[in-house]
């Protein structure tokens, strides 16, 4: 069997200990607060970024810079027979084109895959890709049933702040206006690798409930849940709670966001994501 090193990033929310029993690369995004400078999941935990965030108005983050992904593909030189790069949406980050860039500045062969996400999905991805490589896979038939996952996730996201949407540009200045007059909540949706927005509600309950009937509408067709939050794990638990009491035979996860999510769209964001079936 052919061996196989996969190369992510931060929004992937592998854990260290899985990522090094299985061969698994991750580059960090950088999270920017004021004048300090932290990497994902390295220097700061995302429980206390999110402390940190609430006594600091200049918030955001930047993708890897490229010298360390010269450096990883390097030193991954002759050590595997195949590199898979999977990364968070090429349309929200250029973490995947610099992690390409890299590669090919290195001389290293590598299959590239736009994961049009982040987070679960992303995770659900490398997980399921690694058990098709023990099945005996080749690269190109693991990417293209990736592929076939990426084609079968939904993503919803409920911002709590539309402030941060709008200085990172994912929302208007007429939006954010009208939104706080109108005290409207967003409902977002990934769209092709792009946050869009789904439906504009007047309240948070609405919006939670329109949440969950998007979920009622293909439970027969998923097998896992997961609810992702912003520092908001009370309202993350009891999203849980209703998605269990109404369909029991669904797995359900509970999961703190990445902090770069948090950057974007405030602290106290709840989603929901999961993955219709897909190619075993």
């Amino acid at each position: 069997m052919r061996s196989i090193a996969w190369v992510t990033d931060s929004t992937s929310t592998i854990d260290p200990a899985f990522a090094r029993d299985h061969h698994i690369y991750i580059v960090p995004l950088r999270l920017i607060l004021g004048q300090e400078t932290y990497r994902e999941g390295i220097d700061v935990t995302a429980e206390a970024f999110y402390e940190k965030m609430k006594d600091e108005p200049k918030v955001s983050s930047s993708q890897p810079p490229i010298g360390e992904f010269i450096e990883l593909y390097e030193s991954l030189k002759g050590r595997y027979d195949d590199v898979i790069a999977i990364h968070c949406s090429s349309e929200l980050s250029g973490t995947l084109h610099s992690s390409m860039q890299a590669a090919e500045i290195a001389e290293v062969p590598v299959v590239g895959i736009d994961s049009r996400a982040g987070a679960f999905p992303l995770r659900e991805m490398i997980r399921s890709g690694i058990e098709w490589h023990k099945q005996g896979d080749t690269v190109q038939m693991i990417k293209e049933k990736i592929q076939g996952m990426v084609h079968n996730m939904s993503f919803y996201l409920i911002p709590a702040s539309l402030h941060r949407l709008h200085s990172s540009g994912r929302v208007s200045g007429t939006q954010l206006l009208l939104s706080n007059l109108l005290r409207i909540h967003l409902l977002l949706r990934f769209e092709e690798g792009k946050v869009i927005v789904e439906e504009k509600i007047r309240t948070f309950k609405k919006a939670r409930q329109r949440m969950l009937e998007t979920l009622k509408h293909e439970i027969q067709m998923i097998k896992k849940v997961c609810i992702m939050h912003a520092n908001n794990e009370a309202e993350a638990e009891e999203l849980r709670k209703e998605i269990s009491g109404a369909h029991p035979s669904v797995k359900t996860e509970v999961m703190t966001f990445i902090p770069v999510v948090g950057v974007h769209a405030g602290e106290g964001t709840i989603a929901m994501s999961w993955i219709r079936h897909y190619p075993a």
